[in-house]
């Protein structure tokens, strides 16, 4: 149960973060992009530990450093604001 729920928060913490930039209310070059994306992906592999699948531990250890190289990137290279 704990394991669901934990899997079900990051899951839903990146199709809302996807859905956010979709509609314009994120920007893909800033910290909070990645870093939703990064923790949403640690929940899941977090929930793998309980029941574990092969296919999905890949898919989101790779989102994770993915997210963490874009943390990286919007910290050392942040993107300027375009409002006046």
């Amino acid at each position: 149960m704990f394991a669901d729920v934990l899997g079900m928060a990051g899951t839903v913490m990146i199709l809302g973060t996807y859905a956010a930039l979709q509609a314009g209310k994120l920007d893909s070059g800033r910290v909070p992009y990645s870093a939703l994306n990064g923790l949403g992906a640690l929940l899941v592999l977090i929930s793998l530990w309980f029941e574990f699948n092969l296919a999905a531990f890949v898919l989101e250890l790779a989102w994770c450093v993915i997210s963490a190289y874009g943390v990286f990137r919007a910290v050392t290279n942040p993107v300027p604001d375009p409002r006046p």
